[in-house]
């Protein structure tokens, strides 16, 4: 792949589509089939494009192709309050898959982060995820062994939401 190919840019109004469609691929890649996931995609889009979401979509083109995204915020506070740029996703279509683009990719977010100010740069993997591991090791990132990744989910989610505070 020629870098002189490769450009990013935050999705606009104009790229609902492209990124409604990557997300898609994204979703299915990793979950299967779903006859909802157009309509949730497509909502998804929205609100990262509209900023409702709290996170900014990042495109990546390959010759004017789209060829995957991330999602990503800025949190605050931070180390020396300067920002953590924080990715939720990356995602390089299956097209473009082992050319190189997902080192591209987390090299151009790890430069917006500096452009940022932001001390770190930061995300999660699943554990079954394998391949993700491994790209991850590879590019030299460090595991951080010492935090606990906790979720609320659907009716828990709810229930704990709506419970009164004691």
């Amino acid at each position: 792949m020629n870098s002189n190919d490769i450009r990013f840019r935050f999705a606009t109004a104009e790229d609902q589509d492209v990124l409604a469609a990557l997300m898609l691929e994204s979703n299915r890649h990793y979950w299967g089939e779903d006859d909802n996931a157009v309509d949730m995609t497509a909502a998804s889009a929205d609100a990262m494009i509209s900023g409702r979401s709290g996170c900014r979509a990042v495109l990546a083109f390959v010759a004017d192709a789209p060829a995957g995204f991330a999602t990503i915020s800025v949190l605050h506070p931070a180390l020396n309050e300067a920002g953590t740029l924080f990715m939720k996703d990356l995602f390089v279509s299956k097209a473009a898959r082992g050319t190189g683009l997902g080192e591209v990719f987390m090299k151009y977010l790890a430069r917006h982060a500096v452009d940022l100010g932001c001390q770190r740069f930061d995300w999660t993997a699943e554990t079954d995820n394998e391949r993700a591991l491994e790209f991850y090791d590879r590019i030299g990132a460090a595991r951080v062994e010492q935090k606990v990744y906790y979720r609320f989910t659907g009716p828990e989610l709810t229930s704990f939401a709506r419970s009164d505070v004691e």
